[in-house]
């Protein structure tokens, strides 16, 4: 049985302009690969309300889990919730639950919940809420689509709440062998060893160290005793 697939929309001008390096991806990709979900694709888009919509509704028609990241806060360039929810042809408002975890918050912070801080908890109608125990200010699920914020902290504490209610497959498995040779001298053998385990991945990273070629051999898969067939057959092939 096939485990579940993901995808990642991470919004925000900033991450395109080259402004703000995008660490969630990472974090995330871990996450799932522990989780037995495999991460399948990743998209960015601008802070674009229709680039939303469309991203959020061919992603979420093609993939059993997508996580999105930036554009849940308080200003008004934070587009992302409407959009999710124009995505789904819902409603969206200040909904009670949501303003009343912001209300405790802002409250024990001695801080006003003003009308910009109130943006964020504009709720589609019909989504499950999603944890913030960093800023409070919460998170969404509406269908398969699970809305987090983008500041990584706060997207990886979203992760950590959202992820133990999601079911999950057989966690990916991964051994590496680093080969001191040039893939143009791996790549025949390397070859024929992919096309007998091709229920496996087995990548090729090159690397040039100290003036000479290698390369970092990759053997990713769900089943432990494949993995570790292959690994025996190309550690013999490599290291005679």
């Amino acid at each position: 049985m096939s485990n579940p697939t993901a995808a990642m929309l991470v919004i925000g001008d900033e991450i395109l302009s080259g402004r703000t390096r995008d660490a969630n991806m990472h974090f995330l990709a871990c996450a799932l690969t522990k989780a037995g979900i495999d991460l399948v694709e990743v998209r960015v888009v601008s802070d674009d309300p229709d680039a939303i919509v469309t991203a959020t509704r061919a992603l979420s028609g093609a993939y059993t889990h997508v996580f999105t990241s930036g554009g849940i806060g308080p200003t008004h360039d934070d587009i992302t919730a409407e959009n999710i929810a124009r995505a789904f042809d819902r409603n969206i408002g200040v909904r009670a639950d949501a303003r009343a975890i912001l209300q405790d918050h802002y409250d024990r912070s001695g801080m006003e919940l003003n009308e910009a801080r109130l943006r964020m908890a504009r709720i589609p109608d019909g989504a499950t809420l999603i944890d913030n125990p960093i800023s409070a200010a919460p998170g969404f699920t509406l269908e398969n689509v699970h809305v987090l914020a983008g500041v990584p902290t706060i997207f990886q504490a979203m992760i950590a709440s959202i992820l133990p209610s999601l079911t999950g497959g057989a966690p990916l498995l991964s051994q590496n062998l680093e080969i001191h040779r040039g893939e143009g001298d791996i790549a025949g053998p390397l070859g024929q060893l992919a096309d007998k385990f091709k229920d496996l991945s087995i990548g090729s990273y090159p690397f040039q160290r100290n003036g000479a070629f290698g390369s970092n051999i990759v053997i990713r898969g769900h089943d432990g005793a494949a993995v570790d067939a292959a690994m025996t057959e190309l550690a013999e092939l490599f290291t005679q």
